[in-house]
């Protein structure tokens, strides 16, 4: 929509989970490594931790589209909130077993652990990923701990992979799952982004739709979107496509300060305190390809009513980015 009037080829914020809009974070990083060694080594049981909204959906698919997980066959399930008559339907028609496995417990264990075996001694490990695992019931969780008992001698046969929110984690605590979590072989977790991790998301979003950012954002919209989403990627994306929307109808590059502020009030998104920006900026000069520190001379009050901007003397700042991340 808004791609020839920005110079982009394609649209850099949508809300798939595409591994070639994948940023990593350090944590994002390590928690890549953890569920490709989780898939490709076999392991019991992968838990992945996140906020809504984090990318935890972006890096399991990220994982499986490796090279490490090449000879990975998987089994992905996004929505687990099924009764245990549906789970068992289910892994019967996507691991494809026959009719009468989809209808006895007993004859899928039986045939899952045929094919399973069969797979292996041809080189293919199978897995099963379980998206949104925090609205699992106590009982397909228990359902999960015993497909984590299917093993041969020397190894696991179906390795497991549990990505959900918090929730999860929590409920991996309560006493009647003990032995679900001592199945847990790996554990990682993925928090919302630090300012100048926003901005180097957005950066690399931009760019790899062909865009130059300082031309698409100034320093003090960036700032703003990171305040309002609180370094939740998918609301940062959410923000983002807006506001170039809005730039576009306003026909006014780079997308500033008060066109981020109405988007947020369109979406009722507030500031978050705890994503403040100042620890991530320096008095300087703004450098070349930094993005561009224009805005209009009206100052205009923040969703909550109280005005964002800091004093009139404030001199220009630039973030403190690293690597290819930098506006």
């Amino acid at each position: 929509m808004y791609q020839r009037f920005f110079g982009l080829r394609e649209l850099p914020f949508e809300l798939t989970s595409n591994p070639k809009y994948l940023y990593l974070t350090p944590k994002h990083r390590e928690a890549l490594s953890n569920l490709e060694y989780g898939l490709f080594a076999a392991k019991s049981l992968t838990v992945l931790i996140g906020e809504a909204g984090t990318g935890k959906t972006t890096l399991l698919r990220a994982a499986l589209e490796s090279d490490r997980c090449k000879a990975v066959h998987c089994v992905y399930l996004n929505n687990p909130a099924l009764t245990r008559a549906e789970f068992v339907a289910m892994l019967a028609s996507r691991f494809g077993l026959g009719e009468v496995a989809s209808q006895s417990k007993a004859v899928l264990l039986e045939e899952l652990e045929r094919a399973l075996c069969q797979r292996r001694d041809q080189g293919e490990i199978t897995a099963l990923v379980v998206d949104e695992a925090q609205t699992l019931s106590t009982e397909l969780l228990e359902e999960i701990r015993l497909l984590a008992n299917i093993e041969s001698a020397e190894e696991k046969l179906l390795p497991l992979v549990l990505a959900g929110q918090p929730e999860l984690s929590a409920r991996l605590e309560e006493s009647g799952l003990r032995q679900l979590k001592q199945r847990v072989a790996l554990r990682c977790e993925i928090a919302p982004f630090e300012l100048s991790e926003t901005a180097a998301y957005i950066a690399t979003r931009i760019r790899t739709a062909g865009g130059v950012p300082s031309k698409l954002f100034t320093r003090e919209g960036v700032s703003l979107i990171h305040e309002h989403s609180g370094g939740i990627p998918r609301t940062i994306s959410v923000i983002c496509d807006n506001a170039l929307v809005h730039g576009m109808a306003l026909e006014r590059q780079p997308v500033d300060r008060a066109i981020v502020l109405e988007v947020c009030r369109d979406f009722h998104l507030r500031r978050n305190p705890s994503a403040t920006s100042s620890a991530a900026l320096e008095d300087s000069e703004p450098a070349d390809g930094d993005l561009s520190s224009s805005e209009n001379t009206a100052q205009p009050a923040s969703i909550d009513g109280a005005n964002n901007r800091s004093d009139t003397g404030q001199k220009t700042r630039r973030f403190k980015l690293f690597g290819s991340g930098r506006f």
